[in-house]
């Protein structure tokens, strides 16, 4: 450790114990200086436990690294920090080229026998009830899947994990979690919170799959530039048939609205409505029936007692990290980079991260292929396409269905309605919301 790493961690020691009372990090930086510790002294003469890979993450990009590396033979090692897989409904759209991924790794079977197909979505003016349709299955000279797949994103963790059970270069660890590292140059040292203590694990890379907190992020110093939007958007599911109050109604529908937009869409055991929120209205307000009741009349028009049987809040970003690797740990997912719901690239840009670092560390470590330029070629690839493509893209979404009012708003539905009824710019514009041409893009810069 250098002696900037000791004032660094000095810092974390004075934060362990200032923060206690006020602050949700203290936990955390009361790990990262047992980690440091554990790093400065070792396991005493215990061995460590060595891997090709180790990834702290068992969300969707984790588990889906952790199968095709296991695969392909790298023995690696998949950290939880919870007990058990979650079950979360954040996202549930997959894209065309993210479904030709998991076709490749032997996933896609059993996401579909989960899922719905979706290939058509839809533009809503809410005051007008004009609407823009696009239709995914003009695609099907290029993909093979020409649509948007509906499966909660649990599904895809649960049935990889449960392969990765079958694949012998492959460990699966829950209730233990990442929480520093020491990157030797020739490899890289996990320090690993367990229920009973820190210990350290040597691997060759270390994949941080830890999400928008990512403390391996933090660790590194690593910054994650961008923004924060000032409301919150939250979200309500039922199992009750809206469709039947709302008449023509597609499985994917995007609701534009000046004064309330909404999304509306379909997920195999339910609908989901999408609503912006006052960043000043306490959550506990936004969670109320009173509230519940109010979005759903705006949804169908009249008042109406519908159940829901999940409301959530959450905050929403548009950021990326400036670096995506420091040595030998690499960023993937949402601890890389997050962007708003709307047109469902978040989830998928994940994944496509990992198609491509799976596609370098393959041959790097079952090859001995030279990794700087290889993982070089993953940072400029992945971070290019996620600026000129996954942020652009979902704010200029997240701006058409605000919408503006006034004249502003006649032109960008005018606009809109002319891309659809061109042949040209319909293609183009299928290409770029099916991730298509981001794809292509990526490929552009090999």
């Amino acid at each position: 450790m250098t002696e900037a790493s000791d004032l660094v961690f000095a810092g974390l020691r004075f934060a362990a114990k200032d923060l206690s009372d006020v602050d949700d990090r203290a936990p955390t930086c009361r790990l990262a200086v047992a980690a440091y510790e554990c790093g400065r002294s070792g396991q005493g003469d215990k061995a460590l436990e060595q891997f090709d890979g180790v990834i702290a993450g068992a969300g969707r990009a984790g588990v889906v690294m952790a199968v095709h590396l296991a695969q392909a033979g790298v023995r690696v090692l998949l950290l939880e920090a919870a007990p058990m897989p979650a079950q979360d409904l954040h996202a549930s759209t997959f894209h065309p080229p993210t479904l030709e991924y998991l076709e490749s790794l032997g996933l896609s079977e059993a996401l579909h026998a989960a899922g719905l197909r979706a290939p058509e979505y839809r533009w809503i003016n809410r005051q007008t009830g004009h609407q823009v349709r696009f239709d995914f299955s003009e695609l099907a000279d290029v993909t093979q899947f020409p649509y948007r797949l509906q499966a909660e994103q649990w599904k895809l963790t649960g049935h990889g994990i449960n392969v990765l059970e079958g694949l012998p270069s492959a460990r699966v660890r829950f209730s233990n979690r990442a929480v520093g590292y020491a990157d030797a140059g020739t490899h890289i040292d996990v320090h690993v919170e367990t229920p009973h203590a820190i210990e350290t694990i040597r691997a060759g890379y270390l994949v941080a799959c830890d999400g928008a907190n990512s403390i391996l992020r933090k660790w590194a110093g690593i910054e994650f530039e961008g923004f924060t939007y000032e409301e919150k958007f939250l979200c309500l599911s039922t199992v009750e048939p809206v469709e039947q109050r709302l008449g023509d109604t597609g499985l994917i529908n995007y609701m534009a609205d000046p004064a309330r937009w909404m999304v509306l869409l379909r997920a195999p055991t339910a609908w989901r409505v999408l609503v912006a929120a006052d960043a000043a209205t306490p959550d506990a307000d936004l969670l109320t029936d009173a509230r519940k009741d109010e979005v759903f009349a705006q949804l169908l028009g009249a008042p109406a007692q519908i159940a829901t049987t999940h409301r959530t809040i959450y905050r929403v970003h548009q950021r990326v990290a400036r670096q995506y690797r420091r040595g030998r740990m690499i960023l993937v997912g949402d601890a890389a980079h997050l962007n708003n719901p709307l047109g469902g690239f978040g989830m998928n840009s994940a994944l496509h991260d990992v198609r491509n670092l799976c596609g370098k560390l393959v041959p790097i470590v079952m090859e001995g292929a030279e990794a700087g330029p290889l993982l070089d070629a993953y940072e400029r690839q992945r971070r290019t396409v996620m600026h000129e493509f996954i942020q652009a893209q979902s704010m200029q979404n997240k701006r058409l269905i605000e919408m503006s009012g006034g004249d502003r708003q006649v032109a960008q539905e005018a606009e809109l309605s002319a891309t659809a009824a061109d042949p040209v710019r319909r293609r183009a514009y299928l290409l770029r919301q099916s991730m298509l041409s981001a794809v292509a893009r990526e490929k552009e810069m090999a």
